[in-house]
């Protein structure tokens, strides 16, 4: 195998060979795939929140950006296509793209709904191909199934796998073996590399260093004496070593949990904002309850429709993964931070200090009895969201949330997955199948 010189290091050239696949637009890209007379047109989903969730190249090209709001959208792009996000479907959709992957190698990272990693290290033997000819395959694959463009990088490691998927953009396939790392990154801005935010890349800047391969080309001794041990990480991977590993396993915990939601129109009912909140509260804890955690602390947080925010931290006499004990303690605080003469568009909560819900020991006051009743109460009510669909069973103080829709008026508009509902289907369950996409030949 040949190697190569990268700075102070030897390096083979794919002594791993990590890929990096990253599904383009892919929110938009799903909707101009499922109909047709959307291609070729600028599209943005998002409609709901009144916010560029996702848009397609044709729109990306005229000015577009994410997070930007449809009301500037319309006088960059006045033919663009506004459509309701269907997470739904993208998400059925993102697993049967990590399951094609998956069929060229065990080893797959599910990274984010749309990218992922795979380690296709050993499989050029039982697959026949070369490490290259192994990723387009996955990339040629993808394209063929689901009809959408899908950008490969082929490196040693994660990080330089990141950065070659990134390298043409929209359905590129680029190849960097070891050797030729750092011609891939020596005009490389440092804020560019996966993991190195805006903080780093200023003091990256102040310490005179402006590009990956400056970065790559520093001392060990430098490095550590200066960095903690994520960017000390990432100095081996420009390197062209192997330190971070794919993570294979299913995640089965979380240090916190964050649940937001936006409305529309926004309110100033102080009933049906707090009534959103408990909803956020009632989300968050079933994820809890499916990883088996309690909370003991929460942050609860309002936003205007001037897009300004106000949060308060509440505290739990227990740790508690029952919504209507943290709900009965938000409710001052919300008062508290609620004011009237102002609309609302959004609430959000994060549950943290998230411990191991357990049965402790007897107590004299009956507490652990009671937690016990509780928890035979939410077994039947998260069996009932299991078999019937999420929120079959709610809580009162979020009525007003259910009553109204999340978005009314035009923003309101259904995804296509909610109206055209397969035979025995209902509002509230559903087959884990998208609709139809592509034409049958």
């Amino acid at each position: 195998m040949a190697s190569g010189r990268q700075g102070n290091l030897t390096i083979s050239t794919f002594p791993r060979a990590i890929i990096h696949i990253d599904a383009d637009a892919f929110f938009a890209a799903c909707e101009q795939a499922r109909d047709p007379r959307l291609r070729g047109r600028p599209v943005i989903t998002g409609k709901e929140r009144n916010i560029v969730a996702s848009m397609s190249y044709e729109a990306k090209a005229r000015g577009v950006v994410r997070a930007m709001r449809l009301s500037e959208v319309k006088k960059l792009c006045p033919d663009a296509v506004f459509l309701p996000s269907d997470y739904e479907t993208y998400s059925l959709l993102s697993k049967r793209f990590f399951a094609i992957v998956r069929r060229f190698t065990p080893d797959v990272e599910e990274y984010g709904i749309d990218e992922c990693f795979a380690d296709i290290t050993g499989m050029r033997r039982p697959l026949k191909m070369s490490y290259p000819r192994i990723a387009a395959a996955i990339k040629e694959e993808l394209g063929r199934s689901f009809g959408l463009t899908f950008s490969c990088g082929l490196a040693p490691n994660k990080t330089i796998a990141k950065i070659a998927s990134k390298w043409k953009k929209p359905s590129g396939l680029t190849i960097i073996p070891g050797r030729d790392i750092q011609d891939f990154i020596a005009g490389m801005p440092v804020e560019k590399v996966w993991g190195i935010g805006p903080q780093t890349t200023a003091y990256l800047n102040k310490l005179g260093v402006r590009t990956a391969l400056g970065f790559a080309r520093k001392d060990e001794d430098w490095v550590k004496a200066r960095f903690s041990k994520p960017f000390y990480n990432t100095w081996q991977e420009l390197n062209g070593h192997m330190v971070h590993e794919l993570e294979l396993e299913e995640k089965d915990t979380c240090a916190s949990i964050q649940k937001v939601k936006t409305f529309t129109p926004p309110s100033s009912d102080p009933e049906f904002v707090f009534a959103q909140l408990s909803k956020n509260v009632e989300n968050a804890t079933m994820k809890a309850r499916r990883y088996k955690l309690a909370a003991g602390r929460a942050v609860l947080f309002l936003k205007t429709q001037d897009f300004r925010g106000a949060g308060v931290e509440v505290r739990f006499s227990r740790a508690t993964p029952f919504p209507h004990e943290i709900i009965a303690v938000m409710q001052p605080a919300f008062k508290r931070l609620f004011n009237p003469k102002k609309l609302y568009r959004s609430t959000g909560v994060v549950l943290f200090k998230l411990t191991e819900d357990r049965i402790v020991q007897p107590d004299l006051f009956g507490v652990t009895a009671q937690h016990e009743r509780l928890g035979r109460v939410y077994d039947v009510v998260d069996g009932m969201r299991i078999k019937y669909g999420k929120h079959t069973l709610f809580l009162g103080s979020s009525y007003y949330a259910h009553k109204f829709g999340q978005h009314l008026g035009e923003r309101g508009d259904a995804p296509r997955r909610k109206e055209e509902l397969f035979k025995g289907e209902t509002t509230r369950q559903r087959l884990g199948i998208p609709m139809f996409m592509g034409e049958v030949k």
